[in-house]
């Protein structure tokens, strides 16, 4: 996924600020309050000719294909409609924002940032956002927030091994977590210094817990259903990680983002995806409070959202659109890793991502110290 483990933020604090001096530029040109959008209400991909010449933006990101992808398929034709100067800096570093926003001089317009954590920033590190300048009617019913819009999505998926499994394969989470049906090693997240939805809501499936009667949580009902099983857990912390480890064929089975699914599938993998009970994700694109022109910062996210620019950057990336009605063009095994379309979000679990924020950095500790038991 873009730049993972990109939970982990950071970069090298020589190269990050010589980055920001060099975009210490960022938001300049005219005032907010001389940008002129044009008449009538916006329409998500579209921005008036010419709208922000002399003004200049920095977009962060995660660095890697997925910044690639974006640049290509929104931040550029961004800039060459709207003549807007953007500058690109990465990557997320969530110190770097609120280091930012406390001395009141951004440097990042637009920040790609974790759903949770720009949830959880709503009205402290990211201002709510001006409907009047960004279109939200295309996206997946839910998905937005006051600060927030999804900037793709992708999934946490069962990945099982078709050579031992084929004849009868898992169904769900119960499935994954029945050592005994299913032997066999399975991979799952290990972050320590960050918990996210998956293993837990996972965990209390097999635990016996109704898919609609997961929230709130029962975080130590869920960590007691894992130790159940943990000798045959193996812990990944990169996605580069869980890939390797189902082409090398080391796990039976394994909860990944779908994104490095297809990738090691592609490579080759003798792997199936389950998608019964898969748990949607995304990055969001959100506003730093502060931000000098942020009618300009919104003039890009709601280009961003366009039909067409969501279309090229899943070809570019393989993260599914977020606008409903692109149609990127894909090849077959690409298209089925595709978490957006009306037969997957049917099978999806429904996140409590407002809960989640609310209680993450509680959740964080007790799974970090149970990682270390």
């Amino acid at each position: 996924m873009p730049g993972m483990s990109r939970k982990i933020m950071g970069c090298a604090a020589a190269a990050g600020a010589l980055l920001l001096t060099l975009t210490g530029c960022a938001g300049t040109g005219p005032a907010a309050a001389d940008v002129d959008l044009g008449p009538g209400p916006a329409v998500a991909g579209k921005v008036k000719k010419g709208a922000l010449d002399g003004v200049t933006l920095t977009f962060a990101s995660y660095g890697g294909i997925y910044q690639d992808g974006q640049e290509s398929a929104a931040v550029k034709p961004f800039a060459a409609e709207s003549g807007a100067k953007v500058l690109s800096d990465g990557p997320t570093d969530y110190t770097k924002v609120k280091a930012q926003v406390d001395a009141k001089n951004i440097t990042w317009d637009v920040v790609d940032a974790d759903t949770l954590w720009a949830k959880r920033q709503c009205g402290k590190m990211f201002m709510p956002l001006d409907s009047k300048i960004v279109d939200t009617s295309k996206l997946p019913e839910g998905t937005e927030d006051k600060c927030s819009v999804p900037a793709m999505s992708y999934g946490v998926v069962l990945m099982y091994d078709k050579k031992k499994f084929g004849d009868n394969p898992p169904k769900g989470w119960a499935d994954f977590l029945d050592t005994k049906k299913y032997p066999g090693k399975r991979a799952i997240p290990g972050f320590a210094s960050d918990a996210a939805p998956g293993a837990l809501e996972a965990a209390l499936i097999a635990d016996g817990v109704a898919a609609d009667q997961l929230y709130p949580l029962d975080v130590d009902r869920a960590l007691k259903k894992l130790t159940s099983v943990r000798s045959s857990l193996v812990f990944w912390d990169t996605g580069a990680r869980s890939q390797q480890l189902l082409e090398s064929g080391e796990v039976s089975m394994a909860m990944v983002w779908s994104g490095r699914a297809y990738s090691a599938v592609k490579n080759g993998a003798h792997f199936a995806p389950q998608w019964n009970q898969f748990l949607p994700v995304s990055d969001s694109l959100a506003v730093p409070i502060g931000a000098k022109n942020p009618k300009a910062s919104m003039a890009l996210i709601n280009y961003y959202l366009g039909v067409t620019q969501q279309a090229k950057l899943t070809e570019l990336t393989s993260y599914s659109p977020i606008n409903t009605e692109a149609k990127p063009k894909l090849d077959t095994l690409s298209t089925q890793y595709l978490t957006t379309t009306s037969e997957r979000q049917a099978q999806a679990l429904k996140v409590d991502n407002a809960w989640w924020a609310k209680n993450q950095e509680q959740i964080i500790q007790k799974w970090s110290d149970w990682l270390a038991r």
